[in-house]
């Protein structure tokens, strides 16, 4: 078994030369529509118990790579407006690249008789349009694949094991079939493939750090969960 973890909303950078569409998006860049905060610093102690990992590291407003070409949110409303010759380019530059990386080394992973656990580590913000968020974890996977439903309850019981005050909850607050990287990889890669969105919400962070507990939980659990 070889564990591959990503992390698409790792930043709120965006390239110079497209910094002119967000002249006045500092605050919406710095919130969590910009970036996953705190979800890069819990990525980078995760990876340690990984074979391959990657980050994304411009903004889901320039392009949203965890959603498929043809997706209405691919692009935000600050370069929805751009030619399609220039969201083409955007595109290739940094979107394929990316993704085709990511697909490629579980592709190789695959091939070579492994069976690849793929954690794509994200951060969700507690109150969204006014409403909060019930969870302080959330494990999405595809229901009807069991190697991910049981992966995810065997996470939740060692989570809940090192910390029976988290409130874990499954395929929340999305969906864990909804359109995304793991839903795509799921389709590319049938068998020998699990992918597992791991949300955290943003009350444990500050700072763009993860609160420290929280990671040495989430890192335990997973290790046990691993072995």
């Amino acid at each position: 078994m070889k564990i591959v973890f990503t992390c698409e909303h790792a930043s709120n950078q965006i390239p110079g030369n497209y910094r002119y569409l967000f002249p006045e998006a500092r605050d919406i860049l710095n919130s969590h529509r910009g970036y996953d905060p705190g979800a890069l610093d819990l990525f980078k102690d995760l990876i340690a118990l990984g074979d391959f990992s990657a980050t994304y590291a411009i903004s889901r407003l320039l392009v949203e790579v965890n959603r498929s070409i043809g997706h209405p949110d691919l692009f935000s409303e600050f370069t929805k407006g751009l030619s399609s010759a220039e969201k083409n380019k955007i595109i290739t530059t940094w979107y394929n690249p990316y993704r085709n990386e990511v697909e490629k080394q579980i592709k190789q992973l695959i091939e070579s008789g492994e069976q690849v656990i793929h954690l794509s580590i994200h951060s969700f913000t507690p109150v969204l349009n006014g409403r909060l968020r019930n969870a302080d974890i959330g494990l999405l996977y595809d229901p009807s694949r069991k190697t991910e439903k049981v992966f995810c309850q065997d996470l939740r019981s060692n989570l809940r094991i090192i910390d029976p005050k988290l409130k874990i909850r499954f395929n929340y607050p999305y969906r864990g079939k909804a359109d995304g990287f793991t839903t795509y990889l799921r389709r590319k890669f049938p068998e020998n493939y699990s992918g597992i969105e791991l949300e955290v919400n943003q009350k444990f962070v500050k700072d763009n750090k993860m609160g420290l507990k929280l990671k040495n939980t989430v890192f335990n659990a997973l290790q046990k969960t691993l072995n």
